[in-house]
């Protein structure tokens, strides 16, 4: 099965071409032509190359999920291995992604923070600031759109994106992200275990990395825990959930049980109009989309402040005042926020019990969960 496997991958993504120089430090060509940054006539340093090789052994990895999540979006020519998972959790840490080797993935993504940040906006290069909130990362296998606008369709096309961006990790071209890759003497080999060979290129760094990501499965929250019958609500909670789950508190629509996100993109009075960050707009060009932001999943939002795009609100309590004045009107405000104008009007009792409930999604075990952490 193993064998299979592995020639499943490598007849998708490795079988490749690599003419060699007698110089045995360098090698010519051996970029995959698939590869974004594919050129047949780069050299690149190799200190301890192996051959492409078509009978490479992998140990396939298989994520578990509860069955009211739905099928993982994984596609056939990136499937899950334990050494692909693995070379992406060091690329995920490692700062050599950066221009000047200081900022990794994890700097925005921290896991203490349920993979996002406890800043308003995080800080780049040369402490360089964002321009929205950093997105957490939780439940990324069950997702097929990424960041707040939705503009990556893919783990892997999501991780391109801030290797380039100036605020970010800043760097001008693919050839000097895998000249210090190339250059380490950790990562020929962690190559050379995932993907059958040392000669690292864009692909494979992408690939690697949306792997690591695709295992950051939360479900065993004491939420989850009280759904099987392993513990029980306190009269609060049940209460919180109730004012969740129905239009006492109307918020399943948008965050419905399971992931606590459906994935969508919504307008949810946030700002009158016009918008200083038109959101869905700039990717889809159509302006029923203006002000529009992705749902994030509330699992684990004890831990993901501060919250919005533009991360305004600093604690639970602010989204949820937020929720129960109603939100601003405006012509793309969405038909799910039924409540502009009037508000929820709840009492001080009923915040806190829908509070209450929403602290019942941490996942202490997905925050402290060891695969997940820095392996340096």
């Amino acid at each position: 099965m193993n064998k299979l496997f592995s020639l499943c991958l490598i007849i998708a993504f490795l079988c490749v071409s690599c003419d060699r120089d007698e110089d045995p430090v360098a090698v010519r060509g051996c970029m995959d032509d698939i590869a974004i940054n594919y050129d047949p006539d780069i050299t690149v340093p190799c200190n301890h190359c192996c051959k492409y090789s078509c009978d490479t052994e992998v140990t396939p990895l298989n994520l578990i999920y509860p069955s009211n999540f739905p099928t993982p979006d994984i596609p056939m020519w990136n499937l899950l291995t334990e050494e692909g998972v693995n070379l992406g959790r060091h690329l995920f840490y490692d700062p050599i992604l950066s221009s000047d080797n200081t900022v990794s993935c994890a700097s925005c993504h921290k896991q203490a923070y349920a993979f996002g940040d406890n800043t308003q906006y995080s800080f780049g290069v040369n402490q360089a600031i964002g321009e929205r909130n950093t997105p957490v990362l939780i439940n990324s296998a069950f997702q097929s759109e990424f960041d707040w606008d939705g503009k990556s369709n893919s783990l892997e096309d999501q991780a391109v994106r801030p290797l380039f961006n100036e605020v970010e990790l800043h760097n001008n071209n693919w050839s000097e992200i895998l000249n210090r890759i190339q250059s380490s003497e950790l990562y020929p080999d962690l190559f050379c275990a995932a993907f059958g060979t040392s000669n690292i290129d864009s692909s494979h760094v992408l690939m690697a990395i949306a792997q690591f990501e695709r295992t950051l499965i939360s479900s065993n929250s004491r939420f989850d825990k009280w759904l099987k019958g392993e513990v029980q609500f306190t009269n609060e909670e049940i209460d919180g959930f109730d004012i969740y789950n129905t239009e006492r508190g109307d918020c399943f629509h948008c965050h419905p049980i399971g992931l606590f996100t459906n994935n969508n993109f919504h307008n949810n009075g946030l700002d009158p109009s016009p918008f200083l960050d038109l959101g869905r707009y700039n990717v889809t060009q159509n302006p029923l989309d203006e002000g529009a932001f992705k749902s994030p999943s509330l699992r684990n939002i004890e831990f993901s402040a501060p919250y919005m795009h533009d991360g305004r609100f600093a604690t639970l309590e602010e989204v949820i005042d937020h929720y129960d004045f109603g939100g601003h009107d405006s012509p793309t405000v969405d038909p799910l926020m039924k409540y502009i104008g009037v508000g929820l009007l709840l009492s001080p009792e009923e915040k806190e019990n829908l509070k209450a409930f929403l602290l019942t999604l941490s996942d202490q075990s997905f925050m402290n969960n060891p695969n997940f952490s820095n392996p340096f």
